[in-house]
This record gives C-alpha cells, structure tokens and sequence, in this order.
C-alpha cells in the first residue's frame, strides 16, 4: 500500500490527503511530529534528504516529496488536471504562486501563530508584520481573480485550488481576516463542497 508521511496541521501535507481522498486511493498514513525532529532522523532522511513531509512512499519503495510534485503525479490522467495545454501551465502558475507567494506567509503566520502556540520569537515578532502584509497582498490577487472566476483554472474544480485551499481556508488561524474577502469565501465553500471532501485533520480511514 502506498505510504505518506505528514502531520496533520500541514497545509502542504492535506493538498495531498485531499486529493488522494477525492481521487479514492488508499493509503497507509504515517504522522511525524516535525517540531521534535521526527524528520530529521536517519530513518526518514533515507527517505527524503530535505527532511520534510509530505513524503510519499510506492510499494516498490521509491519516495516522492514536495507537495506540489505529489498532486502532479497523481493527478496526470484524470479530471483534475486540465488536457489543455494552456490550462496546465496555468494550473503550475497557480501552484508556484502559492509556494512562492503565499504559502511563505500565510502558512508561516499561522504556524507562528496556532500550530506551535503562538510564542514568536524576537526574530518572528520582527518579520511577523512584513509576512502579515504580503500575506494579505496574496489574498487580495486570489480576490482579483475569483471575484471573475468560479475556480482558478478552467472554470472547474482543479489542482490550483486543492493547493491555493489548502492554507487559505485555515487563515484564519493565522489572525487573517477573511471576513473582507466574499469572492474567497464563496469559492472555499464550492471547495468545501467537492466531493469526498475531508477536514485537514481528518486521518484516512
């Protein structure tokens, strides 16, 4: 059986929950505690050097990492990846923005914020207002678009929004107000919607 290797409050990691979840593959799931070292020891670097989850394991012992690469693979070949060839790179230009503009800061904050408990450090309280701002600059782009679209690409429900979802719709436990961003919203409950949809905390069954 296929194996992933995550924790639970990760956004990166229920991107790939989400869609195995969605596409009905099961999997064996494996929670490591990353803020005690779990993916830092000789075991797991074996697995993946970068010492990072989400990792996945195949049957045949090969290892796959990065969540953005996970969704790729699994998704190829079926509904969730576009056929146009236009639509696919747009599907990666939304992936990458999200690793690159948003996930850095939306995703930090919140961590800072709820997932290790919300004692920053002198450094983080530093950065804390810079990564809140660009933050915000994220959602206001995702905004500009949903607010003429239904789903980032192709008007259906694809991989650009299982990955942009993923950290969004938790913002909030990163103190961001979503309350001023209703084209947002409205695309998080179409989301939420989807069939086989699972809460990020939820453990396969």
């Amino acid at each position: 059986m296929l194996t992933l290797y995550d924790f639970l409050p990760s956004g990166n990691g229920y991107k790939v929950r989400l869609l195995l979840s969605q596409l009905g593959i099961a999997y064996r799931l494996v929670e490591l505690e990353i803020f005690q070292g779990a993916t830092h020891t000789p075991q797991f670097l074996a697995r993946n050097p970068i010492g990072r989850i989400p990792t996945v394991e195949f049957e045949d012992g090969r290892h796959l990492a990065e969540s953005g690469a996970i969704l790729w693979y699994f998704a190829e070949g079926t509904d969730f990846m576009p056929q146009d060839r236009l639509e696919r790179a747009q599907t990666l230009q939304w992936m990458f923005f999200e690793q690159y503009s948003h996930e850095p800061y939306i995703a930090v904050v919140r961590a800072w914020k709820h997932v290790v408990g919300g004692k920053l450090t002198p450094l983080q309280e530093m950065e804390l207002p810079e990564r809140t701002r660009r933050g915000y600059q994220a959602l206001d782009v995702m905004e500009g678009h949903l607010a003429r679209h239904t789903f980032f690409v192709g008007e259906r429900y694809g991989l650009a929004d299982i990955a942009l979802y993923a950290y969004t719709h938790v913002a909030h436990e990163g103190e961001f107000d979503l309350t001023r961003y209703p084209a947002i919203r409205a695309w998080m409950a179409r989301v939420a919607q989807q069939p086989r949809h699972i809460p990020i905390t939820e453990r396969p069954a």
